[in-house]
């Protein structure tokens, strides 16, 4: 339907849900990668993981002053999860978990909930395999909920409800499996280089 859950803070246990007039999406073949980028995920010591620590990244998106993530909301994403539905990147630094992103799944649209990060570029690099991973897999929509200056400077886009609407129709009409190729490797993630900030 569109819509996505949110409460208005860790402790409040009212849920209510959000269907923006403009909608954020990424274009799965416009992710920008700056030079600087680029280098980090070259050079980066970090590992990337599908599925590995799930609830150690909703954990990890909750963990701010301010967040739309409380006790329910968690424990509902994880039962998504344990239904095959929710599914989350992960970012490791040996044995730490450093970063990630996690969403859902349905067709072949990806539903983009929250990413963190406690090391330097760490939910960047996350993102980058995340997009470059649903292309690979046969997604047809990459949806960012809202749009913000730091997710418009990696290529994301604002479109209105209704477009938005007609993609998530198309989308979760075709079948697509997040699980079904393994995660590319850094050269290919690099290869969406499209800007040279």
């Amino acid at each position: 339907m569109g819509m996505f859950p949110m409460a208005e803070g860790r402790n409040d246990p009212e849920i209510f849900w959000v269907d923006p007039k403009e909608r954020g999406v990424f274009p799965l073949d416009g992710f920008h990668i700056s030079r600087s980028l680029a280098r980090t995920i070259r050079k980066s010591p970090y590992s990337v993981t599908l599925n590995h620590d799930f609830s150690g990244v909703v954990k990890g998106c909750a963990d701010r002053d301010e967040t739309w993530i409380n006790d329910e909301i968690y424990a509902l994403y994880c039962e998504l999860h344990q239904m095959g539905h929710g599914h989350s990147i992960e970012l490791w630094d040996r044995e730490e978990l450093i970063g990630g992103v996690y969403g859902v799944t349905l067709g072949a649209a990806f539903f983009g909930e929250s990413m963190f990060s406690l090391r330097r570029d760490a939910s960047k690099i996350a993102l980058a395999y995340l997009t470059k991973h649903l292309d690979n897999c046969g997604f047809k929509l990459f949806d960012t909920q809202f749009i913000t200056p730091h997710l418009t400077s990696l290529g994301a886009e604002e479109i209105s409800r209704s477009e938005y609407h007609q993609r998530l129709s198309h989308a979760i009409q075709l079948p697509a499996k997040i699980t079904s190729r393994p995660l590319p490797d850094v050269y290919s993630v690099m290869q969406r280089r499209t800007q040279t900030s």
